[in-house]
């Protein structure tokens, strides 16, 4: 085995090491966005209907958030993404209801 070979070998093993740490910080990034979004809607809708305070808000959010990162971690990040644009849509249809509502 040359030198070649292993500067091959290393370059390689490089390569993979910077996708798999690239995958894993998109992975980590998608869930506290999808986490951090969520709380942030339960911790408002709570608020309003509830009247708590700022600290009870940020409690929500963060706990919110804590389940979302567990819960999803074992999904993929197409799965992830459907699980957005589901959120997404059920958040469109809430407000239309909202909107039409008398």
């Amino acid at each position: 085995m040359g030198i070649g070979d292993r500067m091959r070998g290393i370059a390689s093993s490089a390569q993979d090491g910077v996708k798999t740490t690239t995958v894993s910080l998109l992975h980590f990034s998608l869930r506290f966005i999808t986490g951090l979004l969520l709380g942030l809607v339960i911790g408002l809708i709570g608020q309003e209907l509830v009247g708590y305070g700022t600290f009870a808000l940020l409690f929500v959010m963060v706990v919110v958030l804590s389940v979302c990162i567990k819960m999803l971690g074992s999904l993929s990040i197409p799965q992830i993404l459907i699980f957005d644009l589901i959120c997404v849509l059920v958040a469109m249809l809430l407000r239309m209801y909202i909107l039409v509502a008398p």
